[in-house]
């Protein structure tokens, strides 16, 4: 399932093409056929190409500098963004995958082991998609079942048990709502992982690569550090479910979006997560070994920072961290004279 990827020029093709970027197609098209015009009837238009060629640029920068909310989940689903397989290998490169929960099944849609980052062996777990159907067939789409957040759970405490730091890489629409999953007790499985990453006397370090979708996205991401690309969402509810509760239609994701005002700089504003990874240039996909090196270094940043607090200390933290999000307003009720009288 692992997918190698090679640095992509700045104008590299995509086979996947967003509703907003297909402007820039027209005009790459045209570019090509320019080129290849000038090859063939061996002509310098090079002017030509090269007025073209600025044209493309200023459309990227006026579009991906501009980006709605809903864009921007967009660009977090994108099906060539680079999956927490990818950011594993190519970030702890002697990466061993630990399988089973040891209660009911191996989960493919959470993978987890042991790595070694910069000779800092860590353990890592990650919510996985796949690339073909198939491979989203095995992954469950990313959607994981309740033995997915039992098998993250044995895996932390071994961590904690050997002194080794925790990465996790989220990227998941949601944990997987179906009849199997609330048989096996997908609500309760989250519930434990709360409570207990809360109580982890290990250093734990999140990053939100894509979704982040809901107690689906928690039940790996109660850390000391919480950090998000660029272009990923991290919300109590997708966008089609907060508009399939408030307008009954689904068509209303782009307003949802906006309502709930899905973007990392006000992840980063409200204190929700503590760094804002930058992307390539219109999207992680678009040069995956730039995005894994920025992640890599933010990983080893922080983690010299946690590692010199002492365990009392990183839980003590880890608590204010999250009794600290959020904003609350007390109001004594105001008393009718009437009523009273």
């Amino acid at each position: 399932m692992m997918l190698m990827f090679g640095k992509k020029s700045k104008h590299s093709k995509s086979l996947y093409i967003l509703e907003f970027e297909k402007p820039l197609r027209e005009l790459q098209k045209n570019l090509d056929a320019l080129i290849e015009q000038s090859q063939h009837a061996k002509v310098d238009i090079s002017c030509e190409i090269g007025a073209l060629e600025q044209k493309i640029a200023s459309e990227e920068r006026n579009i991906f500098a501009n980006l709605s909310p809903w864009q921007r989940v967009l660009i977090a689903r994108h099906p060539e963004r680079p999956y927490a397989l990818d950011y594993i290998h190519a970030i702890f490169p002697d990466f061993q995958e630990l399988h089973g929960d040891r209660l009911f099944s191996d989960d493919r849609a959470i993978i987890g082991g042991l790595g070694t980052v910069n000779e800092e062996t860590a353990l890592v777990i990650g919510q996985q998609k796949g690339r073909s159907l198939n491979e989203n067939i095995e992954c469950n789409f990313g959607c994981p079942y309740p033995e997915g957040y039992r098998k993250a759970l044995r895996l932390m405490k071994l961590a904690e048990k050997f002194s080794l730091p925790i990465i996790t890489f989220v990227d998941t629409a949601g944990a997987y709502p179906g009849i199997g999953s609330e048989e096996r007790h997908i609500a309760e499985a989250i519930a434990v992982n709360l409570r207990v990453m809360g109580q982890l006397e290990t250093p734990i370090i999140s990053i939100i690569i894509g979704e982040g979708g809901s107690g689906g996205a928690l039940g790996i991401a109660v850390s000391d550090r919480v950090l998000s690309l660029e272009n990923a969402y991290y919300s109590v509810i997708s966008p089609e479910g907060c508009a399939a509760i408030l307008w009954k239609d689904r068509k209303f994701a782009p307003q949802a979006a906006e309502a709930l005002q899905l973007s990392s700089e006000n992840l980063l504003k409200f204190g929700i997560v503590e760094e804002v990874i930058p992307e390539p240039f219109g999207g992680a996909h678009r040069n995956p070994n730039a995005i894994f090196l920025s992640t890599k270094d933010a990983i080893l940043r922080h983690l010299k920072v946690l590692k010199k607090l002492s365990p009392k200390q990183l839980l003590e933290k880890r608590y204010a961290r999250f009794r600290n999000i959020g904003i609350f307003a007390e109001s004594s009720p105001k008393h009718n004279s009437e009523t009273n009288g």
